[in-house]
């Protein structure tokens, strides 16, 4: 994100008035009335086979003298006040008025990332404002994700999960812009419904090559990928970040390894000859160790929705995946015993003590012992709508060579 980075030659250029910051604020204005700030495509590849998925749009303000001006230099003189919400407003205007150009000429389009301030997240109309404009330029909502930096999430939490809500409501998605840069990022995540993470640079400053870093960055990223959104990379400049980075799974990146910011002739033009593109890479070839394997879960998660991981010394275990099965009460994490307790509640009556001495402890590590290599059981599960349906459950052993103790990998799924 460029847009609403306050730098501190921003903060500092015009301390030395209200009033000239107030004529500050109307000479942006008269620029964006004159069409001078223009939009630039800062281009978004896909990770594993480069093509192109997206762009953020940044401002660029074009003086007469054909001079160029950062948005560093004027954005946070605007961000002091009320006054970054017409800008940002303008700047969506522009990209509308791209896209349109882009449908009219048949022109494949990219989803486009547009950033705005915190401010707006106190505006009442919001979302009606951004549909109206949006709508007046007959634009999809799907090619427009608004971004908010992280840092605005900051002590206005409720407020911003029913903006974000709102927002997502009318087809729009929404990313967390410089993500990693604050304090907050793990919490405001968990809590508010968002499609994108937008990795800060400054996670990748040391090239990828510092263990903290990339430990840091693996973690994010795995996080990312179970709670099932879209990562992007932000200031990827060499091929060592990459190919970290495609370690990771990381599904885009955006930086000069790939592309800077490009005026819209230029950006349109990027869009027609990424669509000429015939022959792709075999994903297959390309795709990092850690891109198969989730493959290879998806696939597992397609079967069994309910995946379990249990540690029968430590009486322990926690969820793995959730998703589209008969009961969802279950408990995400905590003791085996009490999770089986629970289970054997949601069956059938006159298959709870099936279920229940099955799955006990001791029997389960008998049968470990015994030299199994799974134990399962088909019982019939009470769902949420009330209905009684077929469930197998089976319990793998497995082991991890670094402890001795017995672990179980529980899968679940649905016979009916």
């Amino acid at each position: 994100m460029e847009n609403h980075i306050i730098s501190n030659e921003g903060k500092n250029m015009y301390k030395s008035s209200e009033k000239t910051r107030e004529e500050m604020c109307q000479e942006i204005f008269r620029a964006m009335k004159k069409r001078e700030i223009q939009v630039y495509y800062q281009p978004q590849y896909d990770a594993l086979t480069g093509q192109l998925t997206g762009a953020e749009a940044l401002a660029r303000w074009t003086k007469d003298d054909g001079s160029m001006t950062m948005p560093g230099s004027f954005i946070p003189m605007l961000e002091q006040g009320t006054e970054i919400t017409r800008f940002d407003w303008y700047i969506l205007r522009e990209v509308c008025m791209f896209l349109k150009q882009q449908q009219e000429r048949k022109i494949p389009m990219v989803p486009v990332a547009v950033n705005f301030s915190r401010q707006h997240v106190k505006e009442e109309d919001f979302t009606k404002q951004l549909c109206e404009i949006v709508d007046s330029y007959g634009v999809p909502h799907t090619k427009i994700e608004i971004e908010i930096t992280e840092s605005a999430f900051t002590g206005q939490e409720e407020r911003i999960a029913k903006w974000t809500q709102n927002v997502r409501k009318q087809g729009f998605k929404v990313a967390i812009d410089d993500f990693g840069s604050g304090l907050s990022s793990l919490s405001f995540v968990k809590d508010i419904s968002v499609d994108v993470l937008k990795i800060d640079k400054s996670l990748i400053s040391r090239n990828c090559e510092d263990e903290k870093e990339r430990i840091v960055l693996e973690s994010i990223f795995n996080f990312a990928h179970r709670l099932k959104l879209v990562t992007i990379a932000e200031g990827v400049e060499t091929r060592e970040q990459l190919g970290f980075l495609r370690t990771c799974s990381c599904k885009a990146i955006q930086g000069f390894l790939f592309a800077k910011p490009l005026d819209w002739q230029s950006f349109m033009e990027l869009c027609i000859k990424d669509e000429e593109v015939e022959e792709p890479e075999d994903i297959l070839v390309v795709q990092a160790p850690s891109s198969a394997t989730q493959l290879l879960l998806d696939a597992v998660f397609t079967r069994y929705p309910l995946v379990i991981f249990a540690n029968l010394t430590r009486n322990s275990f926690y969820m793995m995946a959730y998703e589209n099965f008969t009961a969802q009460s279950c408990p995400s994490t905590g003791v085996f015993e009490e999770l089986i307790a629970h289970g054997a509640s949601t069956m059938h009556p006159e298959d709870r003590e099936l279920f229940r001495t099955t799955f006990r402890i001791d029997n389960l590590l008998a049968a470990q012992e015994r030299g199994e290599k799974f134990v399962s059981v088909v019982t019939r599960q009470l769902g949420d709508d009330g209905i009684y349906r077929r469930v197998e459950t089976a319990d793998y052993f497995v082991k991890n060579p670094s402890v001795d103790d017995v672990l179980v990998i529980a899968l679940c799924h649905n016979l009916d």
